[in-house]
């Protein structure tokens, strides 16, 4: 764990934020500031809100309310001289996610392309790169998480392991602001789960700021310098991570705990 390594400026600021679908409640005035530099994982059981937590964030949900602001610009708001808040265009949406890397459950790589095809796409069509230094770059985050000799190889013979880390390569080719994993091992065979694992705690060794929803309580417990714990909803307990679990404060997260060791 990176402990006090954090600098104090403000990377992602979550304020009072909602969300339902239909007559489900999922998010109910979430409020949370992570800084830059700092690790934080989301825990909770299935459904408690955290997969949506994220995708509000990155605007691949829309919130009823509530504000969500990266380095201090919000997400998918502009405010008027009126002082009047408006939805922004996809475009500038678009713009903003591009800003924010994110991690999906599924790998979501393209069948079609290989592992340096999959990474370098979005910096052609993107960042409007030129092939060769695209495919350079590619080769480079490949070789980061340990698939140098996978970067020619298509999806359909990589682990799921291999292929979560090239989704994760992908991400970290755009050069994202923050970092947003979502259950990153759930899809995964046991024995490949250490692997991913092993590439998220690189980055957060390096100083990255990252947003992990995860029911890995190992890595939680030794990794982030806070974890949060989602509970229907809403936030029920947080704190610095190694006190997080060894003196929970709720008897909602004791239980939670306790289920998760069995």
């Amino acid at each position: 764990m990176k402990g006090q390594t954090c600098n104090s400026a403000e990377a992602i600021h979550i304020s009072d934020l909602w969300k339902s679908f239909g007559k489900l409640e999922v998010l109910r005035g979430i409020s949370c500031e992570i800084r830059s530099g700092e690790v934080i994982c989301v825990i909770g059981a299935s459904g408690s809100g955290k997969s949506t937590l994220l995708r509000c964030i990155n605007r691949l949900e829309t919130p009823d309310s509530g504000r969500i602001l990266i380095h201090g610009e919000e997400i998918g708001f502009v405010h008027e001289d009126n002082g009047r808040r408006r939805p922004i265009s996809e475009a500038r949406i678009a713009k903003q996610r591009s800003r924010i890397g994110y991690v999906f459950q599924q790998f979501n790589l393209w069948p079609h392309r290989t592992a340096v095809g999959n990474v370098s796409e979005a910096l052609l069509v993107v960042k409007g790169m030129k092939k060769a230094l695209a495919e350079e770059k590619a080769r480079a985050h490949l070789s980061d998480v340990g698939l140098s000799e996978w970067a020619d190889e298509y999806p359909s013979t990589l682990s799921g392991g291999q292929q979560q880390r090239v989704a994760i390569a992908r991400m970290l080719a755009m050069e994202p602001d923050v970092l947003l994993f979502d259950e990153p091992t759930s899809a995964l065979d046991p024995e490949r789960v250490g692997e991913v694992i092993d590439v998220m705690r690189n980055l957060a060794n390096d100083g990255s700021t990252m947003l992990i929803a995860t029911h890995e309580m190992a890595f939680a417990r030794d990794t982030a310098d806070r974890v949060i714990f989602i509970d229907e909803g809403v936030i029920a307990e947080q704190g610095p991570a190694k006190q997080f679990f060894r003196s929970p404060s709720t008897q909602r997260l004791r239980v939670f705990l306790q289920r998760m060791q069995r």
